[in-house]
């Protein structure tokens, strides 16, 4: 099994409806989990120019999960299970 980094992206307040989901999709996925992430909050970016506070909403970067799957199309179809706001990125956790 490889491992892969779900991004998600994009903020709204969280109703029982998409907290529900969300756990919901958590229970769906548990023997895939290797680490359940969690919700991201406010941020900043920084750069060499300087620092940007970043703004929580449909643009934001929301939360991470890891997970185990055989390959980038396995973890394509877990992420499309995912009740995400606005996207998801599906990456492969490399080892050094």
């Amino acid at each position: 099994m490889k491992k892969f980094v779900f991004l998600t992206y994009g903020f709204v307040p969280p109703t029982p409806e998409i907290m529900q989901a969300w756990g919901a999709w958590f229970e769906s996925i548990a023997d895939r989990i290797v680490d359940s992430g969690g919700p991201g909050g406010p941020g900043r970016e920084i750069t060499r120019d300087g620092t940007r506070d970043l703004a929580l909403d449909l643009d934001a970067f929301t939360g991470y999960v890891i997970i185990n799957a055989t390959d980038l199309d396995e973890a394509t179809a877990i992420a499309q299970t995912c009740p995400i706001i606005t996207s998801i990125e599906v990456h492969e956790v490399r080892s050094m």
